[in-house]
This record gives structure tokens, sequence and C-alpha cells, in this order.
């Protein structure tokens, strides 16, 4: 999370909360979350940092 976080520019709670409304990608692997560089810039590409997140889209 702190490679992503440095990588983008924002903090390790904007991250988190991209990450619980299910808007970021990511990959879980046990408590850890893995993030692929090239699905982020898609992502981001694509307005997901802008996208408000769903109302009851939370686990």
């Amino acid at each position: 999370v702190k490679e992503i976080c440095s990588y983008m520019g924002v903090s390790s709670d904007t991250v988190y909360r991209w990450v619980e409304t299910h808007e970021m990608p990511v990959h879980r692997m046990g408590r850890l979350f893995k993030f692929k560089i090239s699905e982020i810039d898609a992502w981001v590409k694509a307005g997901g940092a802008n996208r408000k997140p769903q109302k009851g889209n939370s686990q």
C-alpha cells in the first residue's frame, strides 16, 4: 500500500477507501494487497479515481 500511495501521490486512507468500495483494482493475497501498475493506470485513465462510491457496494 505504501508503494501505491507513493506512486499515486495519495494517502493510505484514500487507497484503503478506494479498495473498500471496490473501485480500485487490487489482488488480495491473505492480508496483503497487491496492485498491478498497468491496472491502476487504466483505472485512473477510465476516471476510476473520480467516481463517487456507490451505496451498498461494500462487503
